[in-house]
């Protein structure tokens, strides 16, 4: 919980405090009672969960680190599936992604906050990275993992953005070999410095922005799925019935449905996927038991 970094569009910190972690052993603890429980995916979340470590005995020294954490944690019996939530680009680390790669429960999926396609934003904003580091983790990701799903958070309309930044940014994203965006309009927050920072950007051109990136990303949806068509993947099924189909992700996040069954709630199933649908989500076959490898 907590987080020591001083972004200047951001609350967090005067809400939540510094930067402090759960002890390794009450995290693992955590992870084999939930999976005791039935439970087939763990999902590591925080505010800043690739600072793990710091604040585990109450003082600001690492006594683990994040790769650590996630070593120890593919050890645990009996988790079938292990996703990371959001991680700054800094914290992600060539030794983690490598890790992943190779390991027994982490799924290829990474969200990864930009926030900015311009070095100058990022400045602005207080981030710990340029672009051209963002851009070496998904080179490296793509690396060790071809098939990973790779979400993007950015924010549109930050004080002082003006529209050859924010066209920076897009192509910059366009660019990418990432799978969707998560787009965020900038909105100002008290006691934070942003909100005293000249040049506000007109709430019309902040929508217009939100819009445009909204658009990028459902064509960055629509590639990478359409790049998985034909793969053989492992979904795990979710256990709510919406309007007649049951609904479950793979491994590497794709979203598929299919009428409704309720014998496949939390279970795991190889498919092959075979189309898209209307809706724009993910169509497939499941692979019989006396072909699969």
């Amino acid at each position: 919980d907590g987080c020591d970094y001083k972004c200047t569009y951001c609350t967090i910190p005067l809400a939540r405090g510094i930067s402090r972690s759960d002890t390794l052993n009450n995290v693992l603890d955590n992870a084999r009672e939930i999976s005791a429980q039935g439970i087939k995916e763990i999902v590591l979340t925080g505010v800043n969960i690739g600072d793990y470590g710091k604040g585990e005995f109450g003082n600001k020294k690492h006594e683990h680190t994040f790769l650590e954490l996630v070593q120890a944690l593919d050890k645990v019996e009996g988790v079938e599936r292990l996703r990371i939530s959001s991680i700054e680009p800094n914290l992600l680390r060539d030794e983690t992604i490598r890790f992943v790669a190779k390991s027994n429960s982490f799924v290829p999926h990474f969200h990864i906050p930009l926030q900015s396609g311009s070095n100058e934003i990022l400045k602005r904003m207080r981030r710990r990275y340029m672009r051209e580091l963002y851009s070496d983790r998904v080179t490296s990701i793509k690396k060790f993992m071809p098939h990973a799903c790779i979400g993007v958070d950015v924010i549109v309309g930050f004080p002082g953005e003006t529209e050859e930044q924010f066209l920076e940014t897009y192509k910059f994203l366009n660019e990418l070999e990432i799978s969707y965006l998560h787009v965020f309009t900038y909105s100002e927050r008290a006691n934070t410095e942003a909100a005293q920072m000249p040049d506000p950007v007109p709430p019309r051109i902040r929508q217009k922005r939100s819009k445009m990136l909204r658009g990028l990303s459902v064509k960055k949806r629509r590639a990478f799925y359409e790049s998985q068509l034909g793969s053989i993947r492992t979904v795990l099924f979710e256990g709510e019935n919406k309007e007649g189909y049951i609904h479950g992700f793979t491994e590497n996040y794709v979203k598929v449905r299919m009428p409704w069954d309720p014998g496949l709630c939390n279970t795991l199933h190889e498919v092959e996927l075979t189309e898209i649908d209307e809706e724009g989500l993910m169509r497939f076959d499941f692979v019989p038991e006396e072909i699969r490898v």
